[in-house]
C-alpha cells in the first residue's frame, strides 16, 4: 500500500552518531543544541525570530498567552484542520468562532472571517491546510484594518511560500509543527515564529515553567506562570540533522505535487485545488476534489493507494457546540475533498501508477 504519510529520517551515518554524541554529553534537557537547532531553523525560514518547543501544540498555545487570550475573548479559526489547532484555542477559555472556509480550497474564506469580527475578536487562527497556502493578500488587510493579529497554523506547511518566501515572516506569529510523519520530524517538536523581538523573552518564560533560563535558579523570580514547553537536546540534534537533508525532502514532494496538479487535471471526474495568487504549496498532503468519493477510495485501496479524508471537521466534536454554526462552504468542500499520496516516498513509478489508477475510472 503506498501510504499517505511517511516519516523521513537522515541517513544513520548521519543521524546516529550526532545522537550518541548529545546522549553521553551530560546535556540532554534544553541547552547548547536547543539554541542551535533554533539558529539553524531561523536561517531555512529566514526569519528573525523564533523558539523551539516540544511541541506544534505548545507553540500555539504560547502565541495565544502572548496576545493575552482569555476568558470572555473570542478567536476566529477554521473547523476544518487536525483537532489541536482547536483544543488549544479552547484551554484558553476564549470562545471559538467558526470561519467558513473557501468551497474550492478548504481554506479558512477571508470574506467569511471578516463577517464574524466583533469587538471580543482577539486573535484569526490560519491554518496553511496540507500544506496550501491561505489568502494572505486578503488576510493582511483584515488584520491591518481591524487591528487584530493573524497567528498562522503551519504545522502541514513548513516549505510553504508566500510572496517568494517561505511562511514564517509574515505575521504577528507562525507555528510549526515537526511531529512524527510532518514533512521534518524531530520525533515530536514545535517552534513558534515571532515577529516582535520584544516578546522573545516573555515567549521563553512561557516554554520554561516563567523562569528566565539567563538567570540562576536561586535569583529567578516568577511574575507568570509558565509551562513545560522547552524542547531538549536530543529532539533539537534530530532536528538540525533533519534540516541538512529537508531541500531534498521538500523539493521531492513539490515534483510530486505538479505531477500530479498537470496529470489529473486532464482527467474527467476530478479537480484539481486553485492555490492561490502569490503562494506555492509544500504538499505535505495532496488535496483534490472527486466524484462519487467513496468508491473512489474503495478503487485506490483496493489497487494499493492510500486515498483519505484525514481529519474529521472539528465542529463534529461536543468540545465546540458552543460555536456551532452554518458552514455550507464547509458542507459542501466536505462531500468531495479528499487526500493521495504525493510525499518524499512516491517514486516516479508510484505517481505514474497512481494517475493510471485514477484515469481507469472508478
Amino acid at each position: 500500500m503506498i501510504p499517505i504519510v511517511k516519516p523521513y529520517i537522515a541517513p544513520k551515518e548521519k543521524m546516529m552518531p550526532a545522537i550518541e554524541e548529545i546522549l553521553y554529553s551530560g546535556y540532554i534537557a534544553e541547552g547548547q543544541a536547543v539554541y542551535q537547532f533554533e539558529d539553524q531553523l531561523k536561517e531555512f525560514l529566514n526569519v528573525p525570530n523564533l523558539i523551539a518547543t516540544n511541541s506544534g501544540t505548545a507553540a500555539l498555545h504560547i502565541a495565544l498567552l502572548l496576545l493575552g487570550v482569555t476568558e470572555g475573548d473570542e478567536v476566529i479559526s477554521t473547523a476544518f484542520t487536525a483537532e489541536p489547532t482547536n483544543t488549544t484555542i479552547a484551554l484558553t477559555g476564549a470562545k471559538i468562532v467558526w470561519g467558513d472556509v473557501e468551497q474550492a480550497t478548504g481554506l479558512l474564506d477571508p470574506i467569511s472571517v471578516e463577517k464574524k469580527i466583533t469587538s471580543k475578536t482577539k486573535a484569526i487562527v490560519v491554518v496553511h491546510y496540507a500544506g496550501m497556502v491561505c489568502d494572505m493578500d486578503r488576510f493582511n488587510t483584515i488584520s491591518e484594518k481591524y487591528g487584530i493579529p493573524i497567528i498562522e497554523d503551519a504545522a502541514h506547511a513548513l516549505g510553504s511560500c508566500y510572496l517568494n518566501k517561505k511562511i514564517g515572516y509574515n505575521s504577528a506569529f507562525t507555528c510549526f509543527s515537526f511531529q512524527a510523519i510532518k514533512h521534518m520530524t524531530t520525533v515530536d517538536g514545535g517552534a513558534l515564529a515571532i515577529r516582535d523581538q520584544n516578546l522573545v523573552n516573555e515567549a521563553k518564560r512561557l516554554r520554561w515553567f516563567g523562569l528566565d533560563k539567563g538567570v540562576s535558579r536561586l535569583k529567578n523570580n516568577i511574575n507568570r506562570a509558565g509551562y513545560k514547553y522547552a524542547m531538549n537536546n536530543v529532539t533539537a540534534t534530530i532536528g538540525s540533522v533533519q534540516l541538512t537533508e529537508m531541500d531534498k525532502v521538500l523539493t521531492k514532494h513539490l515534483d510530486n505535487g505538479k505531477y500530479l496538479d498537470d496529470k489529473l487535471s486532464k482527467i474527467n471526474g476530478v479537480k484539481t485545488i486553485p492555490y492561490h495568487q502569490n503562494t506555492t504549496p509544500s504538499y505535505w498532503l495532496y488535496t483534490l476534489h472527486v466524484e462519487k468519493k467513496s468508491d473512489f477510495i474503495k478503487m485506490m485501496e483496493a489497487n494499493g493507494i492510500t486515498a483519505t479524508e484525514l481529519h474529521l471537521r472539528n465542529d463534529a466534536h461536543t468540545l465546540f457546540a458552543e460555536s456551532k454554526c452554518a458552514l455550507p462552504g464547509l458542507d459542501a468542500f466536505y462531500k468531495t475533498y479528499i487526500h493521495i499520496p504525493c510525499g518524499w516516498w512516491v517514486s516516479e513509478e508510484d505517481r505514474e501508477y497512481i494517475i493510471d489508477i485514477i484515469r481507469g475510472g472508478w
